[in-house]
């Protein structure tokens, strides 16, 4: 999508400090990071949310949760004591961005309800 600031970044279009990249997904450090570890992985296909997933979607869904997301935790060293994944869907989700992104948040303890 022409005006996506993630489909910018993914394309290198927009600088971005990226940590993880293959080529389905691309993770890079959040501009204002909630965590001492904040990562936004986002998929370089153009899914706006949760709800746009169609049934193609799953192997590259398998791929963040069951691959991206463990390599990274460990990568970035908040394997051992636990971390948040979230992804915001809506306007009330607090989705800010209309492009598919997951959250990695870590290096401190998360606490509930998250706000």
């Amino acid at each position: 999508m022409a005006d996506c600031i993630f489909c910018k970044i993914a394309k290198k279009e927009i600088p971005s400090t990226v940590v993880y990249e293959d080529e389905q997904v691309i993770a890079f450090k959040d501009l204002e990071p909630q965590a001492p570890v904040h990562v936004l992985v986002i998929p370089k296909k153009h899914v706006e949310s949760v709800l746009a997933l169609q049934a193609e979607d799953k192997e590259l869904m398998g791929h963040i949760l069951c691959e991206v997301m463990p390599k990274l935790a460990k990568d970035l060293g908040v394997d051992a004591k636990g971390f948040r994944v979230v992804v915001n869907t809506g306007e009330d989700g607090n989705q800010t961005v209309k492009h598919l992104h997951f959250h990695l948040l870590g290096g401190r303890s998360m606490q509930w309800p998250p706000g």
